[in-house]
């Protein structure tokens, strides 16, 4: 069984629209995963679930609309869209949203809490579709169709993850895409990470068939950004050789970064593998790019 992957928000920190980030998109976080039954995940809720909001009910046609949103953490780039997401207004649909222990926050509190009255004119208790929140352990089979694992990552606050495995016959994972959207790679930061972490991690993407990473800042920027919680091109593109997966998808763009600086990023990354004799395929995420693991 195959995963289809759609890009609706590839930003990072804030949303940033404008002329030079047309092609890459300016909407914060948000990524649609669907099983060929149609079985719907949404990976974070930046401003980017609004539009896919939009275009799930028009392509529900009326039906009910049911779908899991796992949400890796609770800073305002991965949340700040749930209020605008239209399908949580309407009755008969049906989505729960997932976090863990590992945020360091209680996912359900932050989510009722950016709809309080004090900053937002409709609460949570007044949403017309059923939305339930659960915290994930380290694993968890989805609709058996996903096998999910959640892996704890470095950013400030905490953040996790996440694995989606297809399942084969007997239920053996098959094909992965790994999301990791805010992550500090550099071991110049320091986090209370174990002595394995490292391991752990390329184990955690090992041999996916797409691994979207943060890949926020170029080294010279990364100097200044220390412990800010984000990853360099060249660190994304270290772990993603190491880890042997096929194709890398630099992420979480920042927001100040434009569409052809974008373009020669990405060259560069591509450069790199190169001349480490690698065959990982490189993209840059854009709003609208699909694909298939």
């Amino acid at each position: 069984m195959t995963l289809t992957v759609r890009f609706w928000g590839t930003r990072g920190s804030i949303p940033s629209p404008g002329a030079q980030t047309v092609r890459y998109g300016g909407n914060t976080p948000c990524v649609e995963v669907r099983t060929p039954d149609g079985l719907l995940v949404v990976l974070d809720a930046g401003t980017g679930i609004r539009e896919l909001g939009r275009s799930l009910i028009e392509r529900a046609s009326g039906a009910p609309i049911r779908g899991d949103i796992f949400l890796t953490h609770a800073h305002w780039d991965h949340i700040q869209g749930l209020p605008f997401f239209a399908p949580v207004f309407q009755e008969g649909n049906h989505f729960t949203i997932w976090g863990s222990k590992a945020m360091h926050t209680n996912i359900g509190r932050v989510v009722r809490d950016q709809m309080s009255p004090v900053v937002f004119p409709v609460t949570f208790d007044q949403l017309a579709a059923t939305v339930d929140v659960k915290e994930l352990s380290d694993r968890v089979s989805l609709h058996h169709a996903f096998d999910v694992r959640a892996f704890p990552v470095q950013h400030p606050g905490g953040a996790l993850g996440y694995r989606f495995s297809t399942l084969n016959n007997g239920n053996e994972p098959g094909r992965a895409l790994v999301y990791i959207s805010d992550n500090e790679l550099s071991p110049t930061a320091i986090y209370e990470s174990s002595a394995t972490w490292w391991r752990d991690l390329v184990a955690f993407c090992h041999k996916a068939g797409v691994l979207v990473h943060d890949s926020m800042f170029t080294v010279e920027e990364y100097r200044q950004h220390v412990g800010w919680g984000h990853s360099t091109y060249e660190d994304a593109v270290e772990l993603a050789l190491e880890a042997e997966v096929e194709r890398l998808v630099l992420f979480h763009h920042k927001p100040e970064r434009t569409d052809d600086e974008v373009d020669r990023r990405t060259d560069e990354c591509r450069a790199l593998v190169a001349r480490r004799g690698g065959k990982l395929e490189i993209l840059a995420a854009a709003e609208g790019l699909t694909l298939t693991v």
